[in-house]
């Protein structure tokens, strides 16, 4: 697949196309002068008209510094770019919205935040992507706080509003409340932060986070600030130890770190049939053969080989339209009825299917109103 893949990114995946014609002097005197410029004496008497009068409604930035990129990490920004024109293709295939990549030479906060406010004149919103925890966590909030449009950062909360969908129909099919069962979090960074922070609003209560040292506990001194915001709602009865441990009695267990993690000692350790969501990639903490052997009732991955992918695609389209649609900035209420809307796409929930497919019948829409109906 690697060469059919080479030839396919050959000059990029994504090109820029005129919406009008252009085939004689009328069609130019529009297009151009004079009649761009009414469009900007319209925009002179009201900034607010740019929505009307240029692509900005339906324009997105995606702003990556490719300080985290999938399973590569710390590659810069000329490797992310055929990265963020997938999520460009993607933008306009499920939202009709037009996704620019601007991949940066720039690591540091601030100056990424300054370069957020000097592109918002030109789009309608912001996807933040593949930058790295915690600075992607000070910067989206600096932007949320100061910017009149939307902010998104697809890392975090995609993956949280995805694993919030599949969970909503894991308790449907197992007839247990959000409130009575005990989540384990293997991974601290910006994917496992967003989904503690999600799922304690929807309700879970029992939720232990772990980072590579260890459980996430007030002993430790090591804690940035914001694995120390999450101890507000995150082991709540102070434990400390490994994963081992955390998992003792377990309901669910959800990766978002590195592959191989689970074996037969951490499953024996968990509740009876428990439940996995195993989201490393490429390879997960315990392939789904081998889960199903050690007794998971339902494994959910990262990879679409297999059944219940965990694909941030179900989610951002939707999401960031809607946002954009309101001019709202995106919060947790909106996130949650996002998983919603996703659950419900799913009508007959069973253990190989509690999470849609990106090409299931009205996904997008699914999502797009649950947020806009909020």
């Amino acid at each position: 697949m690697q060469e059919e893949a080479l030839e396919y990114h050959r000059g990029g995946k994504i090109h820029l196309e005129a919406k009008h014609k252009l085939e004689n002097q009328a069609d130019l005197q529009l297009t151009y002068t004079p009649g761009m410029g009414y469009a900007a004496e319209a925009i002179i008497e009201d900034k607010s008209k740019s929505f009307d009068y240029s692509w900005r409604q339906s324009a997105v930035a995606i702003v990556c510094n490719g300080t985290a990129v999938l399973g590569y990490g710390n590659v810069g920004p000329e490797a992310a770019l055929p990265v963020m024109e997938g999520k460009s293709v993607v933008f306009k295939r499920f939202a009709e919205l037009n996704a620019v990549p601007l991949c940066i030479n720039e690591t540091e906060p601030e100056a990424i935040v300054r370069f957020c406010h000097q592109i918002q004149p030109s789009f309608g919103g912001i996807l933040l992507e593949d930058i790295k925890a915690p600075e992607c966590f000070e910067i989206e909030r600096q932007l949320k706080n100061t910017l009149a449009i939307p902010i998104f950062h697809d890392d975090q909360h995609g993956t949280a509003v995805v694993v919030l969908a599949g969970l909503i129909n894991t308790l449907k099919l197992t007839e247990q409340t959000a409130d009575n069962l005990k989540i384990v979090i293997n991974g601290a960074g910006a994917a496992g932060l967003a989904t503690a922070r999600l799922l304690h609003e929807y309700g879970f209560k029992n939720i232990t986070l772990l980072d590579s040292k260890g459980i996430v506990c007030r002993e430790r001194a090591d804690l940035n600030k914001y694995k120390i915001e999450a101890l507000e709602y995150t082991n709540l009865e102070n434990t400390s130890g490994q994963l081992i441990d955390a998992l003792n009695q377990a309901d669910i267990f959800i990766g978002l770190s590195k592959a191989n993690l689970l074996g037969a000692a951490e499953i024996a350790a968990m509740k009876p049939e428990p439940i996995v969501f195993a989201l490393a990639n490429p390879v997960p903490e315990i392939m789904p053969d081998l889960a199903k052997q050690l007794g998971v009732k339902i494994i959910a991955t990262g990879r679409a080989d297999y059944p219940n992918q965990v694909n941030n695609v179900l989610a951002f389209p939707g999401i960031l339209k809607a946002a954009m649609d309101k001019k709202s900035q995106i919060n947790n209420k909106m996130l949650i009825s996002a998983a919603q809307g996703l659950a419900a796409c799913v009508e007959n929930p069973c253990f190989e299917k509690i999470i849609p497919m990106a090409f299931d019948d009205g996904v997008f829409d699914s999502v797009y109103q649950a947020i806009m109906q909020n």
